[in-house]
């Protein structure tokens, strides 16, 4: 079988951050979507899953191999809906807030406050860079 490349390009900026909620907004653009023209399911979960790993973050900015990064250990997804164009907003905000696990849920919306998907992902804090 001759080797296929498949390219994409995911990008997205924060538009709100505070301790207990994170806003987000991702254009939909070509490196983002399916052959049926709308966004790849992937793509929707890497934007709440970051988002979310924002949230528990906090204030710190993620560096290579620390220590205590929120790992995602569990992750759900519904899939409501979809879009072809205009931009999707991610809000992220905590069902739990423990010492050891953070739950949190990323509601993914597009034009017209429309659900997209909901989701909820766990965390645990890492306790050595992952190899």
């Amino acid at each position: 079988m001759d080797r296929i490349r498949i390219e994409g390009k995911i990008e997205f900026d924060v538009v709100e951050q505070a301790s207990e909620r994170v806003v987000a907004e991702m254009p939909v653009q070509p490196g983002i979507l399916n052959p049926y023209g709308s966004v790849n399911a992937g793509a929707i979960l890497w934007f709440a899953d970051v988002t979310a790993t924002i949230l528990v973050l906090g204030p710190s900015r993620p560096t290579e191999g620390m220590a205590g990064f929120p790992l995602c250990i569990t992750l759900n997804a519904n899939f409501i809906s979809n879009r072809k164009d205009g931009t999707l907003r991610a809000v992220s905000t905590f069902v739990k807030k423990g010492k050891n696990l953070q739950v949190v849920r990323t509601i993914i919306y597009g034009k017209n406050d429309r659900l997209i998907a909901d989701v909820t992902t766990n965390h645990v804090a890492a306790k050595a860079p992952c190899l």
